[in-house]
Parts: structure tokens; C-alpha cells; sequence
């Protein structure tokens, strides 16, 4: 769990038994909690001796943690949490979806959302304490997936058919047996003409439910199984029901947007004329472009090399960080060549920095019905279903476009390998492999110039907006770190106000406690700490320990031997993990030795070290850099190469 001030920064609560106090008192907000409870549920059942001392040094200094944000008053026999209920997630969470209850569809889908946009990963699993996840943490989950249950309701009723699919596939790989999710993404299947894949996910769930439960399906799911094998509509659960005056529901809406750092958990659905014959279908599976497309003159000049090299299969990896819209200038490239490849485009995002990211066989399957083979004599394996892709695209001239890759051992089965095709891979990896064993040509993405930028912000904002005062949006350009999504984020909410002005809202990012909170919208996926937080949860361990570690760093450039003192380490293992960084995007080595760093990339590293790290080895790490910056400063300049570093990271 984790403890925000009003300000947006996270407060360090450290680990052990104090954080379940605090859940203890945050689930419970408002309410008196007997001290008796807290030893119960801080010790399992089996407090010490000792324990009532244990909490109350706990709540003393929980108090000293919260003192400006919140209240801990003593109330006969316990304590008490004094805070608005609104400021806690968890409440906020059930009101929401309380409110959605009686809202129309529309807005219940955006309640909903809303709702579970505020969570971060399971309840209360950093909480050590095994009885508090229990008691507080599996009720919530539950009514967790209650809500997805009603959103999924909700967007069947709006005959939202293809979001649904979105959003539900990737929750029904964590949850595989649950018989009403599954029942919802199957109608929504069926409801897209996609019967195969519902009756593929239905035969999944039963084998679960007979291995792990060794249960058949129940009502819900087996009523959708006969809907979608009886060709009609299965009726939408609960108080979703449509009205019988409601009429058709309206066309499906496609929400994904290339380019805004969402990953969408499925092959994209854009699918045009998707059978002209049984032998040689028609595919199209590329997203629409970003209408304020701009620049990138550069990268697309090394796409249109390949052009020319195509008859022999091509590779090309399009890597850069989080938010400088490689999808964008993907699909960008992709549409405006597409006629050279007059058998189709194939479109997927393989999700690799999501939790779970898409397994090359699910993609597999996905192209091989789009080509027209039958689920039946679609491999098992992953080896034997990519040797019948690769088949069927020989003498073809196709496009394949694999988005937000995390591996090159994921992206390496969807390769077509026939002379006529081309695959253009985006990642925040440099996917050294497919360079290396695949002969892949690696173009790297960076931020856009600042005059691409402030074209951008003509793009989305109009220019009389922007020109009447140009000398804030260019600030506003440097302040996102010329980053497009960034970008984007904030004209989305200056559009939202046009009141505002440039002036003012540039002001607010110019606080950098308040930068990366700025740079977010209602969506959780539209956000830049959002954005920032999936590559550093993909680093290793040590590797991410380093980067927190940089935090305490204050400059945007950082020398390896500064580094090595920081995280207490050897140099060459410091390196190595520098090495993962730049990797990631989330460095670049300006020169042997010497990295910089964007300005949200060192304000995200502080975050992440203040609320992670104990203060103590903070403060042991600050003082270990000081003296070896002092120790370099005094000695002799004949020893001086031994203790090398940044002399700009000071």
C-alpha cells in the first residue's frame, strides 16, 4: 500500500508490521480500532509479550509520518484514523462503483473505470501480515472483479463490443476461472463475429474448472456456450439488461490510439474485408493514425531505405522510451506505404511490459484465423504454428507491425521470412537480438526537437493559442521533455479549459513535485508516471536498485564511478547495470563512462528512491558521494584517473 500527501508525494512507511497498522487504520477510517485487533492482526494471532509496546511505538511514529496530512487520536481502547474518506483509495473505489449503480450506461462505463483506474496491482500485497489480507484484502478483490463484472455489462448493453474484448482478455489470463468474465468476453466475441475465439475461450475455462476445481461450467458460461454455437445473442447480466425500447445498439467503438502508451491486451481488431476467399484473405489490421502527426523526418527517411530492399524479408526496430510515439510513427509509415504490400497488414501489440504480456502462440492463432486456417489445424506448439505462418506468407507481399515488444524471443516467432515482407518492431528495448541473430536494422526514437514540439502544439492546441504566447509553450515544450505523449497529456488538458493560460499551467510543471501528477489523465494508462513506472518495473533487481539509487543524484549527467559509490557497489557490476539502463531508455551514454538523463526520468528515479529506500541507507548513500567527490577534488592530478568520473555530475 502506499500513502499519498495532497501534494502528490509518497511517504516512506518503510516495512514490517507497521504498514498493517496503517491498513489496519486506513481500511477502518474514521472508526476505532481496539488496540486488541491490531495485535491480532499484526501478529497473526500470536503476539508476543511485547506487542502492545510494538504498536504504540507504530502509531508514535506513523503520527510524526502524518503530521500535517492526518490525525491518529487515541479513543478508548484504540486508535482512530481522522482523515476525509474520500482521500482513501478503497473508499473512493466503493463509492464509485455505488454511484454507478444508478447511473445511465454511459456513465456507469466511466464510473467504473474510474474505480478501477485507482488500482495499483492486488490489495494490500506489500501488507506482511497474512490474516489483514484476508479479512480486508479479499473482500476487496472481490468487489474488484464485481466491478469489472459491471462494466462488462455495461459496455455490452452499449453494444461497445470491441473495447470490451480490449479490456477483458488480459483480466481473464489472470483470472481464469471466473465463469461471468469469461461468459462476457465470449458474447462480445460472438457479438464481433468472432465466434471461433469465444468457443476457443469457453473450452479453455472448462478444462481449468475440471483440472483446478474439478466442476463443470456453471449457467452463466454454459448459456453463453449455446448462444455462440446457436448463432443468437445471449441475454447481458444483471441490472445491464437493455430496455426493450433502447433499440440496436450502436456501432462498436474502437478507443485504442497508437502512440498514447496504452496497451491494449489483444491482437487489434481492425480488421477490413477480413475473408475475400477462402484461399487468399484480405487483412488490414492497422490502427488509424494520430491526426497531429508531425516531424520524424529522420526515422522515416530510414524506414523508406527498406523499401527498396524489399524482396528479401526486412526487420526493423523502432526503440526508444516510453512516450516518444514509436506506435505513432509506426502506423504513421505503415499506412502511408501499405499499398506496397497489397496482401494485407498484420497489426499486433504483444503488451511486453504489461502483467501478463501476450504469449507469441495467442498472437499465432490470431493471425492464422485472420489467413483462414481453422482453429482445428492451428498447431499446438509455438515452433509448428509459426512454420504455418511463415508458410502461408510465402509469395505474399505483407506488412507485420508488433507493437510494444518486451523481448526479442517474443517477437521472433511473428517474423515472416519470405522475401515480399516487411516487419517493423517497436520497443523500449534495444532488442539486441533480432539485431544480432536476425539481422534486424535498429532505428532509435527519441524525444522530438523542440521545433517539432511547438508543432505539435499548433497540431492539437490551434496556433493562435500557441502564438499568443509563444514564449510559454516552448517553455511547456521543454518542461515534457519534447516527449509527444507528454505533450499530448497536456494540451488534452488545456483543451479541457480554455480558459487557462499557457502561462499558468506551464507554472505548475515547472514544480517538479508536482510535474509527473500534472502529466496524467483520468485514464491510468495516460499518464507519464504510469508510462515511466512500466520500464522500471521491468528491470532486474539490481539494476532497479541502481536507478532509485540515482535519485539522490541532482543533475541530469552521472559519471559510473559516481554511480558505483551511490548503490555501494563494484564498478564493473555497475556498469553492467548502467548498461540495462541505457537499454531501457531510461539512460543514454553520452560518452564513455559519462549517462544523462531526461528531467522525468530523475524526478521519477527521487520518487521511487524516497518511497522504497530507508532513509538511513539514503543518507548513507549521499555521504558516501560527497566524500568521494571531496576525495577527488584534493587528490594529486597523476592519481586522479583512478577515482574518474563525470566532472558535470557534480
Amino acid at each position: 500500500m502506499e500513502i499519498q500527501t495532497d501534494r502528490g508525494l509518497s511517504l516512506a512507511l518503510g516495512t514490517g508490521r507497521i504498514r498493517t497498522v496503517i491498513a489496519a487504520l486506513v481500511s477502518e477510517v474514521n472508526q476505532v480500532v481496539p488496540v486488541s485487533r491490531l495485535i491480532d492482526l499484526a501478529w497473526d494471532g500470536d503476539p508476543p509479550a511485547r506487542a502492545r509496546g510494538v504498536v504504540h511505538n507504530h502509531v508514535h511514529r506513523l503520527r510524526r509520518l502524518l503530521a500535517g496530512h492526518a490525525e491518529i487520536a487515541t479513543q478508548g481502547p484504540g486508535y482512530v484514523l481522522l482523515a476525509d474518506p474520500d482521500s482513501v483509495d478503497a473508499h473512493r473505489f466503493r463509492c464509485l462503483v455505488a454511484d454507478a449503480q444508478s447511473a445511465e450506461p454511459w456513465a456507469a462505463v466511466a464510473l467504473l473505470r474510474q474505480a478501477l483506474g485507482l488500482w495499483r496491482g492486488e490489495a494490500l500485497a506489500d501488507v506482511p501480515s497474512e490474516r489483514v489480507r484476508q479479512t480486508l484484502g479479499v473482500g476487496l478483490s472481490q468487489a474488484r472483479l464485481a466491478a469489472l463484472q459491471e462494466l462488462g455489462g455495461r459496455l455490452l448493453l452499449l453494444g461497445r463490443y470491441r473495447e470490451l474484448v480490449t479490456e477483458f482478455t488480459g483480466w481473464i489470463a489472470e483470472h481464469p476461472l471466473h465463469e461471468e468474465l469469461t461468459a462476457l468476453l465470449m458474447r462480445a466475441l460472438q457479438a464481433t463475429g468472432r465466434q471461433a475465439e469465444a468457443l476457443d475461450h469457453y473450452h479453455r475455462a472448462r478444462r481449468h474448472l475440471k483440472e483446478q476445481l474439478g466442476i463443470d461450467p456453471g449457467p452463466a458460461l454454459s448459456e453463453a456456450y449455446l448462444a455462440v454455437l446457436g448463432g443468437g445473442h445471449s441475454r447481458v447480466p444483471g441490472d445491464a439488461r437493455r430496455p426493450k425500447s433502447a433499440g440496436p445498439p450502436p456501432a462498436p467503438a474502437v478507443t485504442a490510439c497508437p502512440g498514447s502508451g496504452r496497451a491494449a491486451p489483444y491482437v487489434a481488431p481492425y480488421v477490413c474485408d477480413h475473408l475475400r476467399g477462402p484461399r487468399h484473405p484480405r487483412i488490414a489490421q492497422l490502427p488509424p493514425v494520430v491526426p497531429d502527426f508531425c516531424g520524424r523526418e529522420r526515422e522515416i527517411a530510414m524506414l523508406d531505405q527498406h523499401l527498396d530492399r524489399v524482396p528479401r524479408p526486412e526487420c526493423v526496430v523502432l526503440a526508444g522510451a516510453g512516450g516518444t510515439g514509436k506506435t505513432s510513427l509506426a502506423v504513421q509509415w505503415a499506412r502511408h506505404h501499405k499499398e506496397r504490400f497489397p496482401d494485407g497488414q498484420f497489426f499486433a501489440d504483444l503488451r511486453g511490459f504489461e502483467r501478463p504480456p501476450m504469449r507469441p502462440r495467442t498472437v499465432l492463432t490470431a493471425f492464422l484465423q485472420s489467413l483462414g486456417v481453422p482453429d482445428a489445424d492451428i498447431p499446438e506448439s509455438v515452433t509448428e504454428a509459426s512454420a504455418l505462418y511463415r508458410s502461408l506468407l510465402a509469395g505474399r507481399r505483407m506488412l507485420v507491425v508488433l507493437d510494444n515488444a518486451g523481448t526479442a524471443e517474443q517477437a521472433r516467432p511473428l517474423l515472416p521470412a519470405t522475401p515480399g515482407c516487411l516487419a517493423i518492431v517497436t520497443s523500449r528495448r534495444r532488442l539486441n537480438g533480432l539485431v544480432v541473430r536476425d539481422g534486424a536494422t535498429l532505428v532509435k526514437v527519441g524525444p522530438l526537437t523542440s521545433e517539432e514540439g511547438l508543432q505539435l502544439l499548433h497540431n492539437t492546441l490551434g496556433r493562435q493559442r500557441v502564438e499568443a504566447d509563444t514564449a510559454a509553450a516552448g517553455a511547456l515544450v521543454e518542461w515534457c521533455d519534447r516527449l509527444p505523449l507528454a505533450l499530448r497529456i497536456a494540451a488534452a488538458r488545456l483543451m479541457a479549459h480554455p480558459e487557462w493560460s499557457l502561462a499558468c499551467w506551464t507554472q505548475k510543471l515547472a514544480d517538479e513535485r508536482r510535474r509527473l501528477q500534472e502529466l496524467s489523465t483520468h485514464d491510468a494508462d495516460l499518464a507519464m508516471e504510469a508510462c515511466l513506472y512500466l520500464s522500471y518495473r521491468a528491470l532486474s533487481s539490481n539494476a532497479a536498485r541502481l536507478f532509485r539509487f540515482l535519485g539522490l543524484h541532482p543533475g541530469p549527467c552521472v559519471g559510473d564511478h559516481h554511480a558505483s559509490v551511490l548503490v555501494g557497489g563494484d564498478i564493473e557490476g555497475t556498469r553492467r547495470h548502467l548498461n540495462e539502463l541505457c537499454d531501457a531508455h531510461l539512460l543514454e551514454e553520452h560518452a564513455h563512462g559519462h549517462y544523462v538523463r531526461s528531467e522525468m526520468v530523475r524526478i521519477y528515479a527521487a520518487q521511487r528512491v524516497a518511497v522504497e529506500e530507508p532513509r538511513w541507507a539514503q543518507d548513507q548513500a549521499v555521504q558516501r558521494l560527497l566524500a568521494f567527490i571531496a576525495q577527488r577534488r584534493v587528490a594529486p592530478p597523476s592519481s586522479r584517473s583512478d577515482l574518474a568520473g563525470s566532472d558535470t555530475s557534480h
